[in-house]
C-alpha cells in the first residue's frame, strides 16, 4: 500500500533527523583524531542493543529508539517490568516490611515525587508481601475478609439487582408516566402546550379492551395483571434467589465495614481528644510559667529595694538589733543551695526528731535557715539549723505551751497559752541558756516586761512613780518589785515581753514594727514593737453584736453555729471532727488567724466568720459568712482571702465582690494553709499534705517519706517546705 510506505518513510525521516543533525559533529570529531571519540563511545553504549540487524523486530526497535528513550516511556517501561519480574528473597539484615509500610509506598515510581530507598525496598519485597497472609481486621469486621469486602463494595455488586429489575419489566403501551411525574412537580410539559392542562395524557390506545363471553361487544373490562404475561422459569427464579442471598450478604458486609469505619473514626476522635487535652495541658503549663515569671519579676524588684535599703543601714550600724522586712509577701524565688535541684520533688528528704508531743506551731526564716517549732505541753520552743538539721537551742521564758510563731530573719515572735507575747533575738540562742553579759546585749538586751497597766498616760510628761519603778522615755516602766527585777524568767535571747491578753494568744502577725495578736479572750490587739505599747484593742464580741450592714442596706444573717450570746458565755471549746486516724481533740483557739496589709486587717474567729477591720478606727467594716465551724487559718493578698475551717472546707473569697470565689472540700478538718498565685498547700487532717493547682484545678498529695500521723502545721517558701504533725516529727520537703 503506497500510503503506508509513504507514512513509514516520513516517520523514518522524522526520527533520523536528530541523528542527521549530529553527523557533522561526529564527522568533525572523527577527522580530528584517528581513534573513537567519547561521543561515539556513549552512542555505541546507548544504542548497542538497537544496532543488531539480524531480525526485523530489532530493526523496528532501532528505528523507534529516539521515541522510546524519553523519560515518560522509560518510567512506564520500568513500572511494567517491575510488575512482571520475580524478585528474590529479601536479605535478613533488611528491616521487616508489612502491609502498613506497603500502604505508604507510591502507586508508581514515576512523576514529580522523588523516589526514596524505602520505596525501592518495598518494590523489591513485593513477592514476600504477596506470599504473606493478609491480616484480618479486628472488631465488627473480623468476619469479613479483604477480598469479600472488595467484592461487596465494587459497583458491579449492584449489577444483579439491575438485571432482576429489568427481568420484571413488561412491554406495555406508552402511559406517559414521565409527563405525569413532571406535571406533578409543577414542571412544564409538552402536554400542557397541546391543551391537556389538568387532564390525563393517556390516550384511548393505552386502554386494553378484552372481549368477554356473554357481554356486549366492545364493552371494557379490567385488564389482566402485568405479572401474568411474564414467565421467568425455574432456573431464572433459582438464580435470582441466589443473587438475592448474595446481595443480603453484601449488605451485611457493607454494614460491618461501615461499623468498622465508625469505630475507627471513634478511635481517631478519641486520639484527637487526647491530643487536645495534651495541648490544653501545655497551655496551662505556659500559664503557670507566666505566673512564675511574674513572681520572679516581683522578687527581683523586692530584692533591688532590699539591697538599696540595706546600704544606709550598713553605713549607720548604730542599732545592733532591728526589725527586718516580712517575708510573707515575698513572691520571687528563694536562694537555695545548688544541690537542692538534685532532690526529687514531692519528697520529704529530712526529718527532725526532738519533740515528744504533737506540733502546735512552726516557722522558719528562709530555706535552709533557722526553724522555730513548738509542741503541746512544752513551754520551750526549739530552734533548729535547717542546713545541718541540728538543734541549736531552746527559747526559755514562757510558762505554758506556745500556740503561734512567726520568724523573720533573726527575729522571732511567739504567743503562748500564758497570754504573753515574746520577742526573741535568734542570734543569741545557745544550748546551755547562758547568755552574754548585760554590757553586750545592746539596746534590746534589757528584756523588759511590758504591762498594760504600767503604760503611762500619753499626756503625762513625768512625775513620781511609786516604789522602785523606773520610767523610760517611751512611757514603759521597767518594773522592779521590792528592789528585784521582775524579768527573772527571761532568757538572754528574749528581747521583750508584751503582756495584755488575759487568755492564750493563738494568732499573731507582724510587719516592720507593727504587730497584731488574737487571743482566746476574744480580742485583737495592735502593738507598736518600737515602743512595746498596745495602741488599739478590737473586741470581736462587740463586732458580733453590732454587725455591719451590707451594701444593700440589710444586716448579714447571723451564723447559726455560734451566736454572739453563746460566744460570751464561758470558755470557748469545740470538738474537732475526727482525723484520718480516728483521733480528735478539743479546739480552743477562738482566733484562728490574723493578717494585715496596710491598714486592712483580716481575722478568722470561732464563730465561723472572716472579718475585715480598719486598723485606723478599730471597726469591722465587712463580715464574710460561709463557714459553719471555727476558722482555723487564713491568708490574703491584694485580691483573694483563703480561709480554712473545721467544716472541712477551704473558701477562697474575692475581696472585690465580697463573696466566695471558690470552695475546696476535703474529708477532714483544715488546720493550716498557705497559697500563692499558682497553688494552695493545706493540712487537712491526713498524713499527706494536699496541694491544689489553681491553674489546672487538680489536687495532689505529698506523702512520700512523710508523716505517720495527721499533719497539723506547714510553711513553705518557693520549693522548700516544712511541716509538723501529730507524730511529733518535723519534715522538710522539696516541692
Amino acid at each position: 500500500m503506497p500510503s503506508t510506505s509513504q507514512g513509514g518513510s516520513s516517520n523514518d525521516n522524522k526520527h533520523n533527523a536528530p541523528r542527521a543533525a549530529l553527523e557533522p559533529l561526529v564527522t568533525a570529531a572523527s577527522s580530528s583524531s584517528s581513534g573513537p571519540t567519547k561521543f561515539e563511545l556513549v552512542q555505541n553504549a546507548i544504542l548497542s542493543r538497537f544496532t543488531h540487524r539480524k531480525h526485523d523486530s530489532t530493526k523496528i526497535l532501532s528505528d523507534l529508539a529516539p521515541v522510546i528513550m524519553t523519560p515518560r516511556m522509560i518510567n512506564s517501561t520500568a513500572n511494567a517490568s517491575l510488575r512482571r519480574q520475580t524478585i528474590g528473597p529479601v536479605p535478613q539484615s533488611r528491616s521487616k516490611l508489612d502491609f502498613a509500610t506497603l500502604g505508604r509506598a507510591p502507586l508508581r515510581l514515576g512523576g514529580s515525587r522523588r523516589i526514596t530507598s524505602g520505596d525501592l525496598q518495598i518494590v523489591e519485597a513485593t513477592e514476600e508481601l504477596l506470599l504473606t497472609d493478609i491480616p484480618e481486621p479486628d472488631g465488627l469486621a473480623s468476619d469479613v475478609s479483604l477480598l469479600r469486602g472488595f467484592n461487596a463494595t465494587i459497583p458491579s455488586a449492584e449489577a444483579s439487582r439491575t438485571r432482576r429489575r429489568q427481568m420484571r419489566n413488561v412491554e406495555t403501551p406508552r402511559l406517559g408516566l414521565k409527563k405525569l411525574g413532571m406535571s406533578a412537580r409543577g414542571l412544564l410539559t409538552e402536554g400542557e402546550e397541546d391543551g391537556h392542562d389538568g387532564q390525563s395524557v393517556t390516550s384511548e390506545e393505552d386502554v386494553v379492551v378484552v372481549p368477554r363471553e356473554g357481554h356486549g361487544k366492545g364493552k371494557r373490562r379490567g385488564r389482566e395483571s402485568l405479572s401474568a404475561a411474564k414467565t421467568l422459569g425455574k432456573d431464572e427464579l433459582t438464580r435470582q434467589s441466589k443473587e438475592i442471598m448474595r446481595d443480603k450478604e453484601n449488605i451485611h458486609v457493607r454494614r460491618s465495614l461501615i461499623h468498622n469505619e465508625i469505630s475507627e473514626i471513634s478511635l481517631k476522635i478519641a486520639a484527637l481528644d487526647g491530643i487536645r487535652v495534651k495541648l490544653e495541658q501545655d497551655l496551662l503549663r505556659l500559664h503557670e510559667d507566666e505566673l512564675e515569671l511574674d513572681d520572679e519579676l516581683e522578687g527581683v524588684k523586692e530584692r533591688l529595694e532590699f539591697e538599696q535599703s540595706q546600704r544606709p543601714q550598713k553605713a549607720a550600724a548604730s542599732q545592733p538589733f532591728h526589725l527586718p522586712h516580712t517575708s510573707r509577701r515575698r513572691k520571687g524565688p528563694a536562694f537555695l543551695p545548688s544541690e537542692h535541684d538534685e532532690l526529687p520533688p514531692g519528697v520529704a528528704f529530712m526529718t527532725l526528731d526532738g519533740h515528744s508531743t504533737p506540733l502546735t506551731a512552726l516557722d522558719f526564716s528562709e530555706p535552709y535557715g533557722t526553724l522555730v517549732s513548738a509542741s503541746q505541753a512544752d513551754p520551750q520552743p526549739r530552734v533548729w539549723d535547717l542546713f545541718s538539721g541540728a538543734e541549736i537551742g531552746r527559747l526559755r521564758g514562757h510558762t505554758d505551751s506556745v500556740r503561734c510563731v512567726q520568724v523573720e530573719d533573726h527575729v522571732c515572735l511567739t504567743g503562748g497559752a500564758d497570754g504573753s507575747v515574746r520577742l526573741w533575738d535568734l542570734r543569741r540562742v545557745d544550748m546551755d541558756g547562758e547568755g552574754e553579759g548585760e554590757g553586750e546585749r545592746g539596746g534590746w538586751g534589757d528584756g523588759e516586761i511590758v504591762m498594760l497597766g504600767e503604760i503611762a498616760e500619753e499626756g503625762e510628761e513625768g512625775g513620781s512613780v511609786a516604789g522602785d519603778e523606773e520610767v523610760t522615755e517611751s512611757g514603759i516602766r521597767n518594773g522592779n518589785v521590792n528592789g528585784k527585777q521582775r524579768a527573772t524568767e527571761r532568757d538572754d535571747c528574749c528581747a521583750r515581753v508584751l503582756e495584755g491578753h488575759t487568755k492564750a494568744v493563738t494568732a499573731l502577725y507582724f510587719e516592720d514594727d507593727c504587730l497584731v495578736t488574737g487571743a482566746s479572750d476574744k480580742t485583737l490587739r495592735q502593738w507598736d514593737l518600737s515602743t512595746g505599747q498596745c495602741v488599739m484593742t478590737m473586741d470581736i464580741l462587740w463586732a458580733i453584736s453590732h454587725p455591719q450592714r451590707t451594701p444593700s442596706g440589710l444586716l448579714p444573717m447571723a451564723n447559726a453555729m455560734f451566736s454572739g450570746a453563746a460566744a460570751s458565755v464561758g470558755t470557748f471549746a469545740v470538738p474537732t471532727p475526727p482525723y484520718a486516724d480516728g483521733s480528735w481533740d478539743m479546739y480552743e483557739d477562738f482566733v484562728g488567724g490574723v493578717q494585715f496589709w496596710g491598714y486592712g486587717l483580716v481575722s478568722g474567729s470561732g464563730d465561723g466568720a472572716v472579718r475585715m477591720w480598719d486598723m485606723r478606727t478599730g471597726q469591722a467594716h465587712r463580715t464574710l459568712l460561709g463557714h459553719s465551724a471555727p476558722v482555723t487559718c487564713l491568708q490574703f493578698d491584694e485580691i483573694h482571702i483563703a480561709s480554712g475551717s473545721l467544716d472541712k472546707t477551704i473558701r477562697i473569697w474575692d475581696l472585690r465582690a465580697g463573696g466566695v470565689f471558690e470552695t475546696l472540700k476535703y474529708d477532714h478538718a483544715v488546720t493550716a494553709l498557705q497559697f500563692d498565685t499558682r497553688k494552695i498547700v493545706a493540712a487537712t487532717g491526713e498524713n499527706g499534705i494536699k496541694v491544689y493547682n489553681r491553674t489546672s484545678m487538680q489536687h495532689s498529695t505529698l506523702q512520700i517519706n512523710g508523716h505517720t500521723k495527721p499533719v497539723e502545721r506547714l510553711r513553705y517558701m518557693d520549693r522548700y517546705m516544712v511541716s509538723g504533725g501529730r507524730d511529733s516529727a518535723v519534715k522538710i520537703w522539696s516541692l
